[in-house]
């Protein structure tokens, strides 16, 4: 049975714009951050396209999908699948907002 981590405190919610990406690195790990208002929440996924190495963090959000800068491969932040091929995709955190803060569960990963 794996072991269950706990959430882990990883930026501050104030650095985050809406519908856009902050990229964050934490322990080795390149991260993506993308923040909604309406409703409030947060979505973290692996910073890194699985294509070609882009950086996901820069990429443009529309209707929950995110455009990758460097080839234009889109991931639905929802599930981390890939739009064009649902094969490829990145892998998503649980995260959750609590006291002005953005915390992510490391050991619950999808894709």
């Amino acid at each position: 049975m794996p072991l269950k981590m706990p959430f882990v405190q990883l930026i501050p919610v104030a650095r985050c714009r809406a519908e856009q990406g902050a990229f964050v690195e934490l322990d080795g790990r390149e991260l993506a951050v993308f923040y909604f208002a309406v409703p409030q929440r947060v979505v973290v996924i692996d910073n890194v396209c699985p294509h070609a190495g882009g950086n996901l963090s820069g990429g443009e959000v529309r209707d929950g999908v995110v455009t990758c800068p460097r080839h234009q491969w889109q991931f639905e932040l929802s599930t981390g699948v890939c739009v064009g091929s649902p094969l490829a995709g990145v892998r998503r955190y649980p995260a959750r907002i609590e006291d002005g803060w953005v915390w992510v569960d490391f050991g619950s990963a999808d894709v």
